[in-house]
């Protein structure tokens, strides 16, 4: 697995005012346990690694930073693990449905802050489980619903993880390549402010433009 490739591809870069961002969706840290492994992928490892690699000005983590919706030994343990490898780097959290008490792990980390939604540049950065903030932008980036499609081969269907774009917002996969995702026409309904759209246009992560797609 090329996973520094997974990495590059589930993640998006963006030049702005405040210098170059590195943002992603939803990493679940600590999520083996949940998942019944019983082996440690150390795929948070891999993942500080290649932020540090792509030596960003900020990193937003669009939510959905761990697993375990409280805090437990274990996620402490792996978040103080991954979050000390990026003492180096801006972090901003916007903070998901399973982010519940992590500023309980992450208080003595003064690069790090955890906020309801962010903006740059008019680029509106949130979770997506949330209603919208009632603050004007041009673009917005979420997560939250692990986008995914089934494509099909023949006899043979696959799914696989996607970018959706619905209007002016675009929906992350999970950066987590041991996750793999949820049907777009069932997620979309966790959105609450776009769980009425009836279309949007599906991205491989590669970039290859799958077309559009009709949620009804």
């Amino acid at each position: 697995m090329d996973v520094e490739r997974i990495f590059e591809n589930l993640s998006i870069e963006l030049e702005t005012s405040r210098g170059k961002v590195l943002m992603f969706a939803d990493p679940h840290i600590a999520f083996e346990l949940s998942r019944g492994l019983r082996i440690r992928t150390k795929f948070e490892k891999k993942l500080a690694e290649f932020v540090k690699l792509k030596n960003p000005d900020v990193v937003i983590i669009l939510g959905d930073v761990k697993e375990p919706l409280g805090i437990n030994t274990f996620t402490r343990k792996l978040l103080i693990e991954f979050f000390s490898e990026l003492r180096d780097f801006e972090i901003i959290i916007t903070r998901g449905n399973h982010d519940g008490k992590i500023e309980e792990a992450l208080r003595n980390f003064e690069n790090v802050k955890v906020v309801g939604y962010h903006v740059i540049d008019n680029l509106l950065f949130l979770h997506g489980h949330q209603n919208l903030p009632d603050i004007k932008f041009e673009k917005a980036f979420l997560g939250h619903i692990h986008p995914a499609i089934t494509i099909k081969f023949g006899s043979i269907a696959k799914k696989v993880k996607c970018f959706l774009r619905i209007e002016n917002f675009l929906i992350l996969p999970t950066i987590n390549p041991h996750i793999e995702g949820f049907n777009v026409k069932e997620g979309i309904r966790m959105i609450p402010f776009l769980k009425n759209s009836k279309e949007g246009n599906v991205y491989l992560p590669d970039g290859t433009y799958i077309g559009r797609i009709n949620f009804i």
